[in-house]
């Protein structure tokens, strides 16, 4: 019993003493941001880039095939009760308040997120961030904030690209294979679909990059140097940020609603 409460006690010591170094590493970004969007921000555009850019195809094909899944359900739902016009509102408020920013959250912690920690965690195991500080270089302010600031640029203009994308693929289901009227399928969502769901969308795609950036590049500066250790750090970021994508997810849900 005496042992269980020690492991207890210790477990929570370590947790707020990494929970606190997590929150100082957060603030050194963020002293550090500024002074790099204005000096750097040819780096700062790369790494949206490799981010962003490089993840379109994926964000894209999966933005179709769930826009088009939302609509099979939707008009399947819709029909019981002769709504089928109904259908494209019921697929753009699932993608623009929910799955477009959640699905795209975790996608990018999939690709952009494993890519972060990887290229991080390789540098901290092959001793360049060693070297850069005895060179007198801040290793923070010259390799993770630029792509810490990459991730939180791009991962909205992803969400809003698997949006649209999905409800290009909701138009090709309800329009095309179910024949509801094309005129009907647009109106309804440009009558029921509201600035404030829109801007929902937003703010859950803004703090979502931002937590699934620090999340990679927290993981990337911190793994263990070694070959183990920076496959453990990858997978730690996908199932971390899944999980705290989906905490805040209803956090901002809740406030919004």
């Amino acid at each position: 019993m005496h042992r269980t409460a020690q492991d207890i006690y210790d477990s929570f010591v370590e947790f707020a003493r990494t929970f606190g170094a997590f929150q100082l590493f957060f603030l050194r970004l963020l002293r550090h941001s500024p002074s790099m969007l204005t000096s750097r921000f040819g780096v700062v555009v790369g790494q949206v880039y490799n981010a962003g850019a490089l993840s379109l195809v994926i964000v894209m094909v999966c933005g179709l095939f769930v826009g088009a899944v939302l609509a099979l359900q939707a008009y399947s739902n819709m029909s019981r009760f002769n709504a089928e016009d109904w259908t494209g509102v019921a697929a753009a408020l699932a993608l623009l308040k929910e799955l477009g920013p959640v699905m795209t959250a975790i996608l990018f912690a999939g690709r952009a997120g494993t890519a972060l920690t990887s290229e991080i965690g390789l540098m901290k195991a092959t001793d360049q961030l060693s070297a850069m500080e005895m060179m007198a270089v801040n290793p923070v302010r010259r390799v993770v904030v630029p792509r810490f600031l990459g991730g939180v640029i791009a991962m909205p203009l992803l969400a809003a690209v698997f949006s649209a994308v999905g409800l290009f693929g909701a138009h090709l289901v309800g329009v095309e294979l179910f024949q509801v009227d094309v005129g009907s399928f647009w109106q309804q969502i440009q009558l029921m679909v509201e600035p404030a769901d829109v801007r929902e969308g937003i703010y859950k795609s803004i703090v979502f990059g931002i937590a699934a950036s620090l999340i990679a590049v927290w993981e990337g500066y911190n793994t263990v140097p070694t070959a183990e250790g920076v496959g453990r750090a990858t997978t730690r970021t996908v199932v971390i940020t899944a999980i705290t994508v989906l905490v805040f997810d209803f956090m901002i849900t809740a406030v919004l609603i």
